[in-house]
């Protein structure tokens, strides 16, 4: 039986681990930390109460047109701890809530029937975002410009109205490649609106953990793959043709997947362009009462992007994307500003006593999606032919995003195998 090292243990790192194993190979799992995840976990929340407890790190959804992401839950036995929502709710400054829902009309047109009734945007909003959306079916596939130019340079040359772009483009795109219009590859927002609202009728559809990250890929989840082994507290010191280094000891085997974060990956002597990265701001707060009754929303004209109630209201978890001016601040001033954007859409706020906070600021988040950063991303192979690369940076076919990181994983996983003699399949095609 083949011996596999996958180094990370992060979802590129877990989902190789989960495909190879699959395939009937020995997979060792060396993780730095006590527990697997990687930027997408879960942690206990520093108190000197009784009340302390796990937190994600940021509220993490996907969508059903994540089947690669979906696939691998499956793989773990946890796809039933994902609830999935088919309402958006997108409210004003004063409470206004317009519904975005998928209607009777088959796709494409399914959304047609919410989006004309969104009373957040007017008329010629509408219009234009329709004009725009006609544009990006007929130009995704024929036009040669979309990874050199930012997704805002395409929207004013489609005319798209400043409300159009603040309430409709920027709440979606920004936090679903996380980076700013301005930053971002006219192509990566294609690709999401695509395969996210355009694809199939149910694609748009938000899924929501039902328990902390972590406890997806708990060991637990690991017991029926019986050629699967983790080693926690173990960070890889080196990976060299003689095998790898951790935590001071040497382990060798026939072939390895580094499914490290670009930086760290290039600290270990593997050729990783330099990209940029794009943070992500968590917000985590806990009333004394119940400060709101919606499921989840996103925030319109605010610093705050989107809201998640996790707790019958009274703890809510706010995320700001592509959050470059909210790094430098410290935690009182974001959580000042937090409670100021709430207040302006739930009145309840101005009554409810903070009970307590807590500030996370992913400043290595994802990398930066900009024009131009595509052609830099590398493939699964290296330079050594029993050497393999993962991790939402590398030449998945989707942004820096969950269903990314483990189409990476499956892509790795793959080239692992055909390397081995023993090809096998385990990424899944996109939906459109």
């Amino acid at each position: 039986m083949p011996k596999v090292i996958v180094v990370g243990g992060g979802l590129a790192g877990l989902s190789a681990t989960a495909a190879l194993a699959s395939a009937g190979f020995e997979v060792d799992l060396f993780e730095a930390r006590p527990f697997l995840g990687g930027r997408a976990t879960s942690y206990v929340v520093p108190a000197a109460d009784e009340e302390a407890g796990i937190i994600d790190n940021c509220q993490h959804v996907l969508l059903r047109g994540c089947v690669n992401l979906l696939d691998f839950y499956q793989r773990l036995g946890v796809r039933d701890r994902i609830h999935f929502y088919r309402e958006f709710y997108f409210i004003e400054p004063g409470g206004r809530i317009s519904v975005l829902k998928r209607g009777a009309l088959p796709k494409p047109l399914h959304l047609v029937g919410a989006f004309l009734g969104m009373r957040c945007l007017t008329f010629a909003d509408k219009t234009a975002i329709a004009r725009a959306f006609l544009a990006l079916r007929r130009e995704r596939l024929v036009r040669d410009d979309l990874e050199r130019i930012s997704m805002l340079d395409w929207l004013h040359e489609y005319g798209q109205t400043p409300r159009a772009i603040d309430r409709f483009w920027r709440q979606i795109l920004v936090s679903t490649i996380n980076e700013d219009l301005d930053r971002m590859a006219a192509a990566r927002g294609f690709q999401v609106f695509w395969l996210g609202f355009l694809g199939s009728s149910d694609a748009y559809e938000m899924g929501v953990p039902t328990v902390p990250l972590r406890e997806l890929y708990a060991v637990e989840t690991w017991l029926h793959m019986g050629n699967v082994r983790i080693h926690f507290r173990s960070p890889v010191e080196a990976i060299d043709s003689n095998g790898i280094v951790a935590a001071g000891e040497r382990y060798t085997a026939d072939f390895y997947v580094c499914a490290l974060p670009f930086e760290r990956a290039a600290a270990l002597g593997i050729q990783t362009p330099a990209f940029e990265y794009s943070p992500i701001t968590g917000v985590h707060l806990w009333f004394d009462r119940p400060v709101t009754v919606l499921p989840h929303a996103t925030l319109l004209d605010r610093t705050i992007q989107w809201m998640f109630n996790k707790d019958s209201g009274r703890y809510l978890q706010l995320v700001v994307s592509a959050s470059h001016d909210l790094t430098p601040l410290p935690r009182q001033a974001i959580i000042d500003l937090a409670l100021d954007d709430l207040g302006t859409f739930f009145p309840n706020v101005a009554v409810a006593k903070l009970e307590k906070a807590h500030v996370v600021k992913e400043v290595r988040a994802t990398y930066s999606a900009a024009p131009g950063t595509e052609a830099l991303r590398p493939p699964a192979g290296t330079a050594r032919p029993n050497l393999f690369i993962a991790g939402d940076w590398t030449r998945s076919g989707w942004p820096a995003t969950m269903e990314g990181a483990v189409r990476s994983g499956y892509i790795a996983a793959e080239a692992v195998a055909a390397a081995a003699g023993r090809p096998a399949s385990f990424l899944l095609p996109d939906i459109a």
